[in-house]
């Protein structure tokens, strides 16, 4: 029959004390049959321990799912929840008008972000907003489209630069959020200027990063401007006389889906 041991320490002054517990049923402790510490001095390292039989713990992220035309977002196989992230398309850069004329530059896509308990959903139709047109010779830059999760949430789309004959040469304003949990308006475009007359070769107005980076830088003295670099961002302003503003960015829908 094996025995227990227990062995105090004759350099030890404290008294170790096992307390039975206040219940009318048997408690039996197995010792594992190896030699070694179960637990070691406090601050020290637990056993390693095998997780392969665990049931009902939660999971983390699982996958992910990246839209940037519009579609159907299905759920996956054992998908409760998802975080959703929705942006709009960023508006277009006004063109420039006659010399001496700078163009304003796009506003930047609103932004959604939704938590959404997916246990009892299939699938959610997916939108997502176009890119704004580009404004041409005196013209204004487009509005983006507006980027939608179902019924959850709208993100609408910035707006278009102003033409750079226009006296107020205002920068396109930034899209609206709705609907999300995190509800996050683009960023306006910048002014441009009508009329230098002192000949500074000034430039249009740049175009307004979005959620997601940078918008479009506006152009220089007699050439277009660019278009929106990330998703969502405002086009860049033409300058000077007959040339374009660069195009808004589409925008994007980013879906992280949990266990």
């Amino acid at each position: 029959m094996s025995k227990i041991k227990i062995e105090g320490n004759v350099s030890g002054t404290g008294t170790l004390t096992i307390a039975a517990p206040n219940t009318n049923t048997d408690r039996t402790l197995t010792l594992p049959d190896g030699a070694g510490e179960i637990v070691t001095a406090s601050g020290g390292v637990l056993p390693a321990l095998d997780g392969s039989n665990l049931t009902g713990v939660a999971g983390g992220l699982q996958s992910m799912q990246v839209f940037t035309s519009s579609d159907t977002w299905t759920k996956p196989a054992g998908i409760t929840k998802i975080k959703v992230i929705g942006t709009a398309g960023g508006g277009g850069g006004g063109g420039s008008g006659s010399a001496g004329d700078y163009a304003a530059g796009g506003g930047a896509g609103g932004t959604c972000i939704s938590f959404i308990d997916v246990s009892a959903v299939s699938s959610v139709a997916v939108t997502v907003g176009a890119a704004g047109d580009r404004g041409n010779y005196n013209g204004v830059g487009g509005t983006g489209g507006n980027t939608t999760f179902g019924s959850y949430f709208t993100a609408s789309g910035g707006g278009g630069g102003s033409t750079g004959n226009d006296q107020t040469n205002e920068g396109g304003a930034g899209g609206a959020a709705t609907g999300g949990d995190i509800n996050l308006q683009g960023g306006d475009g910048s002014c441009g200027q009508q009329d230098d007359a002192d000949g500074n070769q000034a430039h249009g107005g740049q175009g307004a990063a979005s959620y997601w980076g940078g918008g479009g830088s506006a152009s220089s003295y007699n050439s277009n401007a660019r278009s929106g670099v990330a998703h969502g961002s405002g086009g860049g302003g033409g300058s000077n006389e007959n040339y374009f503003g660069g195009y808004g960015a589409v925008g994007i829908v980013v879906i992280e889906e949990y266990a």
